[in-house]
């Protein structure tokens, strides 16, 4: 699983149900959900 940050938790979490999307740019970002309060949560990924 991957880390990101809960905007409306305001902590760190772990994603769930995360998976691996392309951004219209090209680069790679993790998409998922807020385990706690079910918030969409996005992390761009490095290259």
């Amino acid at each position: 699983m991957a880390d990101g940050y809960c905007v409306k938790c305001k902590t760190k979490r772990q994603m769930a149900d995360a998976k691996e999307v392309t951004m219209k740019n090209g680069r790679k970002a993790m998409k998922g959900k807020c385990p706690k309060c079910g918030t969409g949560m996005y992390k761009i990924l490095g290259k």
